[in-house]
């Protein structure tokens, strides 16, 4: 029997697939994890033993650097989150609430604009610039900008997440071809895109550690990915310059007099659309007691 230890690439129907030197090995996961309520998620770094004959099995998860409930990643350095201009049209409130978990979970979150063939999106771009979020405007007759993301990717572990239909999988096969992935058409009737993707799987290609995800659901977010009130400030990078300016210490930059923040969206320097947002998140956890965001 010998030890390793690589990365957590997916697992399906109670099997793990995890990566060690250039090999993969099917394993399964020991049962003190589910005692411990604590599964393998792909993306963890862990440590496997390979016996003579019988199965793989995972020892022990490794220390994590972060990792997202829904989708189940961990140890994520970016996370794209893709929005399209047109059908589905962009969910800014959706788009807001990954952002700000992304930054939450230290992780660097980027916006992947796709569609941009159909209707220009100069101005989904303009608003996530502003706050100082990387974005990409794509579209399949343009390489340049999927080029730029590439080389961002590099290097990197990176989760592309959005909502159903706006075109992960096409995007993830325009950056690797190799990837082949299977792609849907938005269903007229219910106005949203099947899920093509049905695991969340972390693909190595072309230097990169990249993981397709299942659409989500503002519902999904709401459950899984809510932050408390005194950290959520903290996670729109564009209020960092005013944090502190305001003229009350206990400002919670919704409606109060004398707020940096508020005075600084009223003159066009952060844009109403992210604040907007920000309230709306801000009113969902106010009431909430610390043991609620487990």
């Amino acid at each position: 029997m010998k030890e390793l230890s690589g990365v957590l690439m997916k697992s399906v129907g109670g099997f793990y697939y995890v990566r060690c030197d250039g090999e993969m090995y099917e394993c399964k996961a020991r049962g003190s994890f589910r005692k411990r309520g604590s599964s393998p998620v792909a993306g963890d770094r862990v440590r496997i033993t390979v016996p003579d004959d019988g199965f793989c099995a995972i020892e022990e998860i490794l220390p994590r650097k972060n990792k997202l409930k829904r989708p189940a990643l961990a140890n994520i350095d970016i996370l794209v989150i893709v929005c399209s201009t047109v059908d589905p049209l962009p969910n800014f409130a959706v788009i807001d609430k990954m952002t700000a978990a992304a930054v939450n979970n230290g992780m660097q979150p980027v916006i992947a604009v796709s569609k941009n063939d159909i209707k220009n999106g100069d101005e989904i771009a303009d608003i996530y610039r502003g706050s100082g979020i990387e974005v990409f405007q794509l579209s399949p007759d343009s390489r340049e900008e999927a080029d730029a993301l590439l080389s961002l990717l590099r290097g990197k572990v990176s989760a592309f997440t959005g909502n159903s239909g706006v075109g992960k999988s096409t995007l993830l096969n325009m950056l690797f071809p190799g990837l082949e992935l299977a792609t849907g058409e938005i269903s007229d009737k219910l106005g949203r895109g099947r899920h093509t993707t049905r695991v969340v799987e972390l693909f190595e290609e072309n230097g990169c550690l990249v993981a397709d995800t299942p659409g989500f659901s503002t519902v999904d977010l709401q459950r899984y990915e809510m932050i408390d009130k005194d950290r959520l400030q903290y996670c729109f990078p564009e209020f960092e310059e005013y944090l502190g300016q305001c003229q009350f210490t206990s400002c919670a930059h919704t409606c109060e007099k004398g707020c940096a923040v508020l005075e600084a969206v009223r003159e066009g320097r952060i844009h109403p659309s992210r604040h907007k947002s920000y309230v709306a998140m801000y009113n969902e956890v106010k009431d909430l007691k610390p043991w609620q965001f487990k």
